[in-house]
C-alpha cells in the first residue's frame, strides 16, 4: 500500500515503474531459478540413468525369474570381476546406449544362464538376434569364464567368415554380462530339414536335392576350414542342429561351446565331451583320445549323412553304446536312398578309422566342387515325418539339448543350451 500510494502521489513514473519491478523479481528471479534447477537436475539424472542402461534388463530379469523360481536379479549394475586384460579387449564390443533389444522371449536354459530370442534395434533397423546371458547370482570364477568365452566369440565370429554365427556386440562391463548373436531364418538347420518332410511345408523351399546337399556341405566345410586355418579351433559337434541355415540356403557354423571348451583346455585331454552324443563322435574321441582337427571330419561325414536323408538320426539300427564296437568290425552305414556314389563315397573317406586316413577339409571343398556336376537335380526322396522324442531315442541325445520353446518365432541352434 505505501508503494502504491507512493506511486499514485509522484510525478515521477520511471522511479514508481522500477520500485514495481524490483518487487516482482524479488518473486520471479528465484521461482525462474529453482524451475531451472529442478531441469538441469533432471536432465543429468536422465543422462545418467542412460548411460547405465541395459538395453535387454526386462527380458534377462524375467528370464532369471522364470528359471530360478522368482528369484529376481540382484546385482544388477554391478562391475564383474574380470581380468583387465579381458575387459579392455571387450570394450570395443560393448553394446551402445543407443542401441535396444526388445520383443525378447525365453528359448531355453543354457550351461551359463538364459538364452533369449530377440529383436536387436540399431540406426533404426531390427534384426533378429539370440542373447545368452550369465545366470545370477554367478560366482567371480563364473564370471571370468563368462568373459572369456564371449572374447572366444570375438575373437572367431568377428565378421571375417560369412560361414560362422556373426557377434554382434556384449555387455562384459557391468551386470548381468551377455553376448549377443545373429539369428537366421529359418534357422535350425536340423529343423529346416525335419520341415522338408511336411507336405505343403512353409518352412524352407521344397525343392531341395542333392546339389543342395552338396551347396550346403561346401559352406559348412568353409566354415570348419576357417576356424582350424586361422584359429586353430577344434569345432568339437559338427552335426545339423549346429548349424544356422538363412535365406537361399546359405549356412553359418554355430554352436561353438565345444569348441570354447577344448580351447580352454590342455590339447592332451583325454576327456570327450560329454555333451555331444556318441553317434556323432569318431572313434578316437569316443576312446578319451584327444580330439584332433580331422575328428571334426568325421562328424561331418555324419552331417552329409543327415543331410541327405533329411535329418534322419544316423545308426538307426544301433544302440549309442553299440556303435563303437560295430565300428572297430569295419561296419559302416550303408548308402542312402537318393544317395549318388560320389557323395557316399566322400562319406565313407572321412569315416577312415584312422583320423590320418580322413581328408582334410580343403580336400573335401575341391572334391564338393569337382563332383558337384554329378550330383541329381530332383527333389531328395520323401521321408516320413519326425517325432523328436523318437529322435532323441534313437540318436541319443539328452532331452536337455531341446529345450527350445514350442511357440518360439526364431527357432535357433539348440547345443546352445
Amino acid at each position: 500500500m505505501e508503494v502504491q500510494a507512493r506511486c499514485s502521489n509522484s510525478s515521477s513514473g520511471p522511479a514508481c515503474y522500477e520500485e514495481a519491478s524490483d518487487s516482482v523479481a524479488v518473486v520471479v528471479i528465484p521461482t525462474v531459478l529453482v524451475i531451472s534447477s529442478v531441469v538441469v537436475v533432471s536432465l543429468i539424472f536422465c543422462s545418467i540413468l542412460r548411460k547405465r542402461r541395459i538395453s535387454p534388463l526386462s527380458f534377462i530379469g524375467s528370464s532369471v525369474q522364470n528359471t530360478n523360481k522368482g528369484q529376481h536379479c540382484s546385482s544388477l549394475g554391478a562391475v564383474p570381476l574380470i581380468p583387465c586384460g579381458v575387459r579392455e579387449a571387450l570394450h570395443p564390443w560393448e553394446m551402445p546406449a543407443e542401441w535396444d533389444v526388445d520383443g525378447v522371449e525365453l528359448l531355453c536354459t543354457g550351461s551359463y544362464g538364459p538364452v533369449c530370442g530377440g529383436w536387436l534395434t540399431r540406426e533404426g533397423r531390427s534384426a533378429a538376434v539370440v542373447v545368452k546371458a550369465l545366470r545370477d547370482p554367478a560366482s567371480p570364477s563364473e564370471e571370468r569364464e563368462f568373459a572369456e568365452w564371449i572374447l572366444f566369440h570375438a575373437k572367431v565370429c568377428n565378421n571375417k567368415s560369412e560361414r560362422l554365427v556373426r557377434m554382434l556386440c556384449c555387455q562384459a562391463q557391468r551386470l548381468p554380462m551377455y553376448l549377443v548373436l545373429e539369428a537366421h531364418s529359418p534357422g535350425n538347420l536340423l529343423h529346416f530339414l525335419w520341415g522338408l518332410r511336411e507336405k505343403d511345408s512353409d518352412k524352407g523351399p521344397l525343392h531341395v536335392s542333392e546339389r543342395s546337399v552338396f551347396l550346403l556341405a561346401t559352406q559348412v566345410a568353409e566354415g570348419l576350414d576357417y576356424l582350424l586355418t586361422e584359429h586353430r579351433v577344434v569345432h568339437g559337434y559338427v552335426a545339423a542342429r549346429n548349424i544356422l541355415i538363412g535365406p537361399d540356403l546359405s549356412a553359418r557354423v554355430s554352436g561353438l561351446g565345444t569348441a570354447f571348451a577344448e580351447h580352454q583346455t590342455d590339447r592332451t585331454t583325454r576327456e570327450r565331451p560329454v555333451e555331444v552324443p556318441l553317434k556323432w563322435l569318431a572313434p578316437e574321441r569316443i576312446t578319451n583320445q584327444p580330439a584332433f582337427h580331422r575328428s571334426d571330419v568325421w562328424s561331418f561325414g555324419i552331417l552329409l549323412y543327415e543331410l541327405i536323408t533329411s535329418g534322419s538320426p544316423p545308426y538307426p539300427e544301433l544302440e549309442p553304446q553299440s556303435v563303437l564296437p560295430h565300428l572297430q568290425s569295419s561296419y559302416r552305414m550303408e548308402q542312402p536312398e537318393g544317395c549318388g556314389a560320389p557323395l557316399y563315397n566322400l562319406m565313407k573317406y572321412c569315416w577312415m578309422w584312422s583320423f590320418k586316413d580322413r581328408p582334410t577339409f580343403s580336400a573335401i571343398i575341391k572334391l564338393l566342387g569337382s563332383t558337384l556336376d554329378l550330383a541329381a537335380t530332383e527333389a531328395l526322396p520323401s521321408q516320413g515325418l519326425i517325432d523328436a522324442a523318437q529322435y532323441n531315442k534313437i540318436a541319443g541325445i539328452h532331452p536337455h539339448l531341446w529345450q527350445l520353446s514350442p511357440d518360439s518365432p526364431i527357432k535357433h541352434e539348440s547345443s546352445a543350451c
